[in-house]
């Protein structure tokens, strides 16, 4: 995969209706796959080596992102996802690459502002369900 521009990274919520809409200007963005591991290893395993139950572990997906909103609808959607505490379905599509999507809960929203700037916002999203691959 040939370098790409961070900024193409695109975070779209599906607004329940089945539309995916751009929430977002992220100007930060960070996803992250990780699976646990579950440990099988014994006293007569070979030279002591761990050992480990392969496809066995709990996977995840978390996704942060820091930025501004589009606009005020896609702020309020955001927003009300968060305190009504919903699970939604997310896209998050990688040019180049393909795009991820599946069901996440919004863990984290921050609101900023610098005196003499725009109101900024970070948000944290969790994975809570299985996760979809579509190559690009």
């Amino acid at each position: 995969m040939a370098a790409q521009r961070g900024k193409d990274i695109l975070l779209k919520l599906d607004d329940g209706t089945g539309t995916f809409v751009s929430v977002a200007g992220l100007r930060t963005r960070k996803f992250a796959l990780n699976a646990e591991i579950v440990d099988v290893t014994h006293s007569e395993s070979t030279g002591r080596w761990r050992e480990l139950l392969d496809g066995a572990g709990v996977r995840r997906a978390s996704v942060t992102g820091a930025g501004i909103f589009r606009d005020a609808n896609s702020d309020a959607l955001v927003r009300q996802v968060f305190f009504d505490g919903l699970i939604r379905d997310w896209q998050l599509v990688l040019p180049d690459f393909g795009t991820i999507s599946g069901a996440f809960q919004v863990t984290g929203l921050e609101y900023r502002g610098e005196h003499a700037g725009e109101m900024s916002f970070e948000m944290a999203l969790e994975s809570a369900g299985a996760l979809a691959f579509l190559a690009a």
